[in-house]
């Protein structure tokens, strides 16, 4: 009989610890930091598990001493309360230890703070610019290079459904990726230009604010080819929940190819706007500029939302004169919602989506606005 006990309880003992080690790797991959796929995420979650680890070893000590004193100096035993009030090396003893287990900690999180400011070196430069809800991404070693990522417009379509089953990446597919090298070090440079935004991308290891006025900066460098995902993180109004970040790491020879693509994309578009567009091509261009510039606020049937965004269907805005509908498109109208587009979209895209706007749903106006017209206005 006792040979079975001892296995039932070297069985238990077995269970137990693999229960541990199950219950610690599962907590490791759903409850931990995330690791990361850069120098810095790995840095961050190193200091990370470094002071958990500390912290457990103080928890046991401290709660193992607590729970001696109780059971050796219990009252069934005939324990006597002390009588002293203080002791001068109890009281030295608890200083000194904690102040050096802080030393001790301090030590490696201003190393990795250090190692996540150093943004020198940097052999790609991004700037990054929070909009009302969409992000800008301008290379800037590269002339001409740069674009606006905005929410695919079927996952608005979802969300105003309550359907997210009808689309993969629910909220975080974009219709322009931000294209970046591996083993290269980035250099990101943020701002905004209307609310506080923040710019965050857990495998990356970073969240940065993106303040209007001011330049933030912080650096990255991708270890693996890959698409990495993330969103806004401060709350900027509205439609805070529908601006992600999607980052596609790609090789260099990769990345290289990609650059010309956009460096001759972009000579199509200066190319485009010299010449006279017809309207059904301006108005089938501006619908796919309205659906991702201007639906957010707006909506795709133009009509707005009452007390917040003035419709644009019917409005005397879209059915009056050109030009005060051009002004307001390029520049925005101050004290409200309604940013200055002249640095988002280039002239071809202001030209085909005015165009549409004054001729989609009721509109109707017949109206016609050719690149040379915005170029004249800028």
């Amino acid at each position: 009989m006792l040979p079975r006990i001892n296995q039932l309880i070297a069985a238990f003992v077995i269970s137990l610890v693999a229960g541990v080690q199950s219950a610690s790797a599962g907590y490791m991959d759903t409850l931990n930091l995330t690791k990361g796929v850069t120098p810095i995420s790995q840095e961050v979650y190193d200091l990370h598990m470094l002071i958990l680890w500390i912290v457990v070893a103080i928890g046991i000590a401290v709660f193992a001493v607590m729970f001696y004193s109780m059971y050796a100096h219990r009252k069934s035993k005939g324990a006597v309360p002390a009588t002293f009030h203080e002791s001068t090396k109890v009281e030295i003893l608890w200083t000194i230890v904690p102040f050096l287990i802080l030393v001790a900690m301090a030590i490696p999180a201003t190393n990795t703070l250090v190692f996540m400011a150093d943004t020198t070196e940097a052999e790609v430069n991004v700037k990054i610019t929070g909009h009302q809800w969409k992000w800008q991404y301008d290379y800037l070693d590269e002339e001409g290079v740069g674009f606006i990522s905005t929410l695919l417009p079927e996952h608005r379509k979802a969300a105003d459904s309550g359907d997210p089953s009808t689309v993969d990446n629910y909220l975080l597919e974009v219709d322009n990726e931000l294209v970046l090298p591996v083993n290269t070090k980035i250099r990101f440079l943020l701002t905004a230009s209307d609310v506080i935004h923040a710019w965050w991308v857990p495998e990356l290891g970073q969240k940065q604010d993106t303040i209007p006025g001011f330049v933030n900066q912080m650096w990255t460098e991708i270890k693996q080819p890959g698409i990495y995902r993330g969103k806004c993180a401060e709350l900027c109004g509205k439609d805070h929940g529908f601006m992600p970040i999607v980052v596609r790491a790609v090789s260099k020879a990769e990345y290289a190819a990609w650059i010309a693509e956009q460096k001759s994309a972009a000579a199509e578009v200066a190319a485009a706007a010299e010449k006279v567009w017809t309207a059904e091509d301006l108005y089938a261009r501006g619908e796919e500029v309205y659906n991702s510039q201007c639906a957010g606020c707006h909506q795709i049937n133009g009509m707005g939302l009452p007390g917040a965004f003035p419709a644009i269907n019917g409005s005397p805005l879209a059915t009056g004169p050109v030009a005060d509908h051009l002004n307001i498109v390029m520049n925005g109208s101050p004290g409200t919602a309604m940013a200055a587009y002249k640095s988002q979209m280039n002239d071809v895209d202001i030209a085909a989506v005015v165009t549409y706007q004054r001729n989609a749903w009721d509109n109707k106006t017949g109206d016609m606005v050719q690149p040379a017209d915005v170029k004249a206005a800028r």
